[in-house]
């Protein structure tokens, strides 16, 4: 049996009790500046001590919604910690993410996941984030994508030929498991059978970043920060191992290409900036594409008819090598994408820290506040998008176009300097995945089934999404 999480507590808790008699009180964050025109950010300290830490990692971007309901597309509430700004706007988002980015820093994220993470390119800064981004680029170029593509395509065929058929199964667990393998082939050149010591160390280091107790407690290994720093100790211990084999290496992996990356004008990484980078991007990689791949499987199989649209572009294309170009032809799964990471973003929350006294849409935030801009509220923008709760796949395409109604209102895979460096690879797996799926199986769920997602850390279903899939050879 796993360990009981934030979202396991009933809602008649002390937690809640307390909250409800003296968690509620309402309070600007801090006075603008005589003279400023700006607007204090309203909103809500919470409990003393925890703030609002249980109710955001229990209620995720639902409590945002909430919160922006009531104070509107910026608020605070103490969480974690610190005092956090939430925005919940495009035009917000766009603000930080854009705009007032010499303002702000990814400390936000620092904050949250340093300890396991460090030094990974999405936690890094100005001129030496924009370094590290140029030296990447030569790991993510569409040579290599294409490269990339040819070995996840072998590696799905292989992992999915042995899912049960014709019985319930848990898919998110077997995605989780299938993603692990693809970045731990393509991304470490290791092999997946005898790595099992190495994608626990990822999975503990992920879910430590929302861990309650942020320090190290001696003799509780247990304790997610604890199991965290283990992790991130031994996947350092790895990568360091390796690193000299690597580059002395022809290999084709993604290891391998950041040890060989080169810029025009001759940088390059050091050892160091490769074991961090690789930490983070297995992390970033394998994550994000279990929870957008079960995201699209869900939504197929929840409409049937849509399912089987999908499945004729696929068998209209049975046979072909599975290419980035093949894959850019599956106009159906594609719109299925883009809607089912505006409904459950992959990551939910896109994190900043103030550098200095700023404004965001013209409300005062000083110096060293936290920032979140909570993606899930801004991807239900009802300024942006029509009946934003439905899922309705035809908004991405003409006449609507909603997703161009903004630049900000749909940002799964972030904005700005730091939008993910990923994007192309992520989205070319999620669809190869799928992909397969349509042409070996029919996806099915109860007719009432709903999914229920747990936002403890990143998005995970609760019950592991279980569904029946039918052969169709």
């Amino acid at each position: 049996m796993s360990a009981p999480t934030i979202r396991d507590f009933p809602g008649d808790t002390l937690f809640e009790a307390l909250g409800r008699r003296v968690g509620t009180t309402t309070a600007p964050l801090a006075e603008p500046p005589a003279g400023s025109g700006l607007q204090p950010v309203p909103g809500e300290p919470g409990l003393p001590l925890i703030g609002k830490s249980i109710e955001m990692l229990r209620d995720g971007f639902i409590a945002g919604r909430r919160y922006s309901e009531k104070h509107g597309p910026i608020f605070w509430t103490n969480a974690f910690g610190r005092k956090i700004v939430w925005t919940t706007s495009p035009e917000a988002a766009k603000e930080v993410l854009t705009t007032k980015s010499k303002s702000i820093s990814q400390a936000g994220w620092r904050y949250f996941i340093d300890a396991f993470f460090s030094r990974g390119l999405m936690l890094l800064d100005g001129q030496e984030h924009l370094l590290h981004r140029r030296i990447m680029q030569e790991a993510f170029t569409r040579q290599r994508l294409a490269g990339y593509t040819e070995q996840f395509t072998k590696i799905i065929d292989n992992e999915m030929s042995g899912w049960p058929v014709d019985e319930q199964m848990l898919l998110n667990p077997a995605v989780k498991d299938l993603s692990l393998s693809v970045a731990t082939v393509v991304f470490m050149g290791a092999d997946p059978h005898h790595s099992e010591h190495l994608t626990r160390s990822f999975v503990d280091a992920v879910r430590a970043g929302t861990g309650l107790v942020r320090f190290r407690v001696p003799g509780a290994p247990w304790l997610r920060w604890n199991r965290g720093l283990a992790g991130r100790k031994v996947l350092e211990d790895y990568f360091r191992a390796e690193i000299a084999a690597k580059r002395a290496s022809n290999d084709d992996d993604l290891f391998a290409a950041l040890c060989h990356a080169r810029t025009d004008d001759g940088e390059e990484f050091t050892d160091e900036d490769v074991v961090s980078h690789m930490i983070f991007l297995m992390m970033a990689a394998h994550d994000t594409t279990t929870i957008t791949s079960t995201t699209v499987a869900y939504y197929l199989a929840k409409y049937p008819e849509l399912q089987e649209r999908a499945r004729a572009e696929s068998e209209a294309l049975r046979g072909e090598p599975v290419t980035l170009e093949l894959l850019d032809k599956l106009e159906i799964v594609d719109r299925v994408f883009m809607e089912g990471m505006r409904l459950v973003a992959p990551v939910p929350v896109l994190g900043r820290e103030a550098t200095e006294d700023m404004d965001i849409c013209g409300h005062f935030v000083p110096k060293g506040t936290l920032i979140a801009v909570v993606t899930d509220p801004t991807h239900r923008n009802e300024t942006v998008w029509t009946d934003p709760d439905s899922f309705d796949i035809e908004r991405f395409v003409a006449p609507r176009n909603e997703h161009k109604g903004h630049r900000f209102a749909h940002i799964p895979f972030g904005g700005g300097a730091h939008k993910c460096i990923g994007m192309v690879f992520g989205s070319a797996e999620v669809k190869a995945i799928i992909h397969r799926m349509l042409l070996n199986y029919r996806i099915e769920i109860p007719a009432d089934y709903e999914l229920e997602w747990d936002y403890t850390s990143l998005v995970v279903p609760v019950d592991g999404f279980p569904v029946t899939l039918r052969p169709l050879h």
